[in-house]
């Protein structure tokens, strides 16, 4: 008998059902009942993974304490069930597909042909069940990317009905994530999508244990009936996902559905205590009744795409909830602002955030956006390339360094403020190269930063090739930009501030990739909390 439980989330009709929500979700109200549960991401695309993809094309790259790239998915992981995510929870194609090959090259085959069946299937399954034999975890929650009948998907398809089979029916079992629409002109919610997507499952061997139906209408019990009925599944296994005003509605949500209580059921495990959820329904209470509210301007250059800024997103509203207050977030494109139009584009906004990113498009717009912060007392929070734009735009308008720049950005300034890292120099392939995960930073007391952390000891992720110059260290110290945060074993310069200013922080690191619900991120708290102080209640 397998010691951990496996449960697979599957996805028909539609893509972008929230697969990982749900998932995240029953994570949420299994570990309330005090098990153990993890949650990983089989990503059905060839890339090894995500952190050579545009943003455009797939949304955010989030990196874990380990230096993974992984799927945006991952975020909604660790903000729900607040435990570290690492390269095991996210299992692409190309990653399996190199494992394999390279597996071939060594010999390991023993001359055998290399086949889908059994080998690729075989390298799914292994990767899948490393979790819970590593780390002893009591669930394994498998989210299978795409939409079933995709033909990229069919191998991971056929590798869980494989282990569904090895395993035993008593220690995994298949959630169906569908779609019921609604057709406005005969006012009639529709099944038909729900029972073909089902058909597929079962052409590829697949009965699904649990349908979780996906609507904008309230489904009645008939409906239900019905799709039990087709579906062939009893009716305590239908479960309505009703579209909610925010994510984290949703354990809620499934709790009154009583979706962890069937899981539970059909896995043989016991019940246990009810899930204790007071710190998040405290969460949720606070979130929509804010005493105040504030509007955050986010200058990007992928803005079009708001998954591009997911984890700042929903840092923000973390931290919103922690302050009572309600924070809209205005995203302008940094290609847009300039420093003629900056008063006007920035009009009504409270605070700014200059977001991540990569390249020359829309630089010169983000050092307008923190010009326009610093000479105006404006709060402002830099993150990554936005610290980056900070310390150039320092270094332009105070130190007077007129061609100050980023080597990134200009390989021929006289003034690299900011330049590739020592160790990133011959550094030719782009794929997991960068300065990836979680690195020391000692904060210096009396720092609005070190006010905020209430530590001088951090812990945060990075993702970067670039870094603050130190031969330029003392130059702008003298002229009122600190650096109040170092890794002291390598010197890089992690926070800078500028302490005549109400509130401008720049980050190196990344800190919207470890704010949860229960522990909304320090810097956004203090962030929001500095801007709320002169708003009045509502």
């Amino acid at each position: 008998m397998s010691a951990t439980k496996y449960i697979f989330v599957t996805g028909g009709v539609t893509s972008s059902l929230g697969k990982g929500i749900i998932s995240a979700s029953l994570a949420k109200l299994l570990q309330s009942r005090g098990y153990s549960v993890t949650i990983q991401k089989l990503d059905p695309y060839i890339n090894v993974d995500p952190g050579t993809l545009n943003p455009y094309e797939h949304g955010e790259c989030y990196v874990t304490e380990d230096g993974a790239e992984t799927d945006l998915d991952l975020g909604h992981y660790e903000r729900f069930i607040n435990i570290p995510t690492s390269q095991a929870n996210n299992v692409t194609t190309g990653r399996i597909y190199q494992t394999v090959i390279n597996k071939e090259r060594k010999g390991d085959y023993l001359g055998k042909t290399v086949q889908v069946i059994p080998h690729i299937t075989d390298e799914i399954k292994r990767n899948i069940k490393l979790l819970g034999v590593k780390n002893n975890y009591d669930v394994v929650i498998t989210e299978i990317g795409g939409t079933v009948g995709d033909i990229e998907s069919l191998p991971y398809i056929e590798a869980v009905r494989q282990l569904k089979w090895e395993l035993g029916a008593q220690n995994s079992l298949f959630i169906h994530l569908t779609l019921v629409p609604y057709l406005s002109a005969s006012g009639e919610l529709k099944t038909k999508p729900t029972q073909h997507s089902v058909k597929v499952m079962l052409e590829n061997g697949i009965q699904p244990d649990i349908l979780v139906l996906r609507t904008e209408h309230p489904l009645n019990q008939d409906i239900k009936k019905k799709v039990a009925l087709f579906c062939n599944v009893d009716i305590e296994s239908v479960v309505k996902s009703i579209d909610v005003s925010t994510i984290y509605e949703v354990p809620l949500l499934m709790k009154e559905e009583k979706l962890d209580t069937t899981v539970l059921k059909k896995l043989g495990l016991p019940e246990n205590e009810e899930p204790k959820l007071v710190k998040w329904t405290q969460f949720i209470d606070r979130l929509k009744n804010p005493k105040k509210e504030i509007t955050v301007g986010l200058i990007g250059k992928y803005v079009e795409l708001p998954d591009s800024y997911k984890s700042i997103m929903e840092s923000f509203v973390h931290a919103g909830s922690i302050n009572e207050c309600k924070v809209n977030v205005k995203c302008i494109h940094s290609e847009k602002v300039t420093d003629e139009n900056a008063s006007e584009l920035l009009k009504g906004i409270h605070g700014i955030v200059v977001a991540p990113g990569f390249g020359q498009r829309g630089i010169e717009g983000k050092i307008s956006a923190v010009k326009y912060a610093r000479e105006n007392n404006i709060p402002f929070l830099g993150i990554c390339l936005g610290m980056q734009c900070a310390v150039i735009e320092f270094a332009r308008n105070v130190l007077n360094l007129k061609d100050a720049d980023s080597s990134e950005m200009s390989r021929t300034t006289k003034n690299p403020v900011i330049d590739l890292m020592e160790e990133q120099k011959g550094v030719t392939e782009k794929g997991g190269t960068m300065r990836l995960g979680t690195y020391p930073c000692e904060i210096k007391k009396n720092s609005k930063v070190f006010k905020a952390y209430n530590t001088q000891e951090i812990q945060e992720r990075h993702r970067h090739r670039y870094e603050f110059n130190n031969d330029y260290l003392e130059q702008f110290e003298k002229a009122g930009m600190i650096a109040v945060g170092h890794n002291l074993d390598t010197g890089l310069v992690e926070i800078i501030e500028l302490p005549e200013h109400r509130w401008f922080v720049g980050v190196q690191f990344h800190p919207e990739y470890k704010s949860t619900v229960v522990n909304p991120h320090p810097i956004f708290v203090n962030f929001v909390g500095e801007i709320c102080k002169d708003q009045p209640e509502k």
